[in-house]
């Protein structure tokens, strides 16, 4: 089989489970784990034959693929804001709209006469937020939190990976004493889980069977609860003036609003994504 049949055998193996721009995509990817060769050569050596050992792993792609499972965990290799992190079924998958809720938050700081921050990520997965944020904020004191040392262990490896000098630390974020573990910080950041049970009969199977479910969803009579934690955390140990930035479902903009605004934060702005969604928020606690 030569590279250019094994590229065409993975897209057309997953039509129907991704459209076929998505499907042509991964079986890029699929084919770089696959051959070891960068997409370029790939190109010029698509007559060249893959090794047995090549045609080996090509059937374990292909199925592990057809099973729903994402690229990125069979690869165990994922994109942000230029970096390429390790991730595994421990971690949420980064995802694009998350890069600009970094670029918020590093636009608002430079734009300030110093960029002497200490910034918390709460919920920091792969540690992608915290990673991104040091290495766009050099001066800055990044701390990231996360319920579980499996998770965090994967956040340590993409840190040191990067040569990011960051702190972190496991607590329970809505366990008010836990994170009390915390420091006073100027700055929180968090992508916290925001999507409504209800929501996942409409989602994919790659999503929905395979990446954390703690990372994902929340009860749908308690859709804001990780937001009402935070809110709380910054009235306790926000420096003020102290800002709050969030990433949120495209339908709860308005709750998280009103949120922020009954626990005293001004002002408050919520901004769309590149899809034109509502998508972040960040609020303001005053002197």
């Amino acid at each position: 089989m030569t590279i250019s049949e094994a590229r065409k055998e993975i897209s057309e193996a997953i039509i129907g489970i991704y459209d076929r721009d998505e499907a042509n995509n991964i079986a890029e990817i699929a084919l770089e784990h696959v051959s070891g060769l960068a997409r370029s050569d790939r190109i010029l050596r698509q007559d060249n034959n893959l090794s047995p050992d090549e045609r080996k792993l090509l059937s374990q792609v292909v199925y592990r693929l057809r099973q729903h499972e994402p690229i990125q965990y069979i690869t165990n290799e994922a994109w942000f804001a230029g970096m390429k992190l390790y991730v595994d079924k421990n971690v949420l998958i980064p995802r694009p709209e998350t890069e600009e809720l970094v670029d918020w938050v590093i636009r608002d700081v430079k734009r300030e006469t110093t960029n002497v921050k200490k910034i918390v990520d709460v919920g920091t997965g792969s540690g992608c937020i915290a990673i991104a944020l040091k290495k766009g904020l050099p001066n800055a004191e990044v701390w990231g939190c996360d319920v579980n040392d499996e998770t965090l262990n994967i956040a340590r490896m993409n840190a040191d990976t990067f040569h990011a000098a960051i702190d972190f630390v496991t607590l329970n974020f809505l366990d008010r004493e836990q994170r009390r573990q915390l420091p006073h910080v100027d700055i929180i950041v968090s992508n916290p889980p925001y999507v409504p049970e209800r929501d996942k009969e409409e989602m994919k199977k790659n999503v929905v069977e395979f990446e954390p479910a703690t990372a994902l969803f929340v009860p749908d009579n308690d859709a804001t609860i990780f937001y009402q934690a935070i809110a709380n955390f910054g009235k306790e140990k926000l420096n003020k003036p102290g800002s709050i930035y969030v990433e949120i479902h495209e339908s709860l903009g308005r709750n998280v609003i009103g949120l922020f605004q009954s626990q005293g934060y001004e002002p408050i702005e919520l901004k769309k994504d590149l899809q034109g969604k509502d998508r972040m928020v960040k609020a303001i606690l005053q002197d």
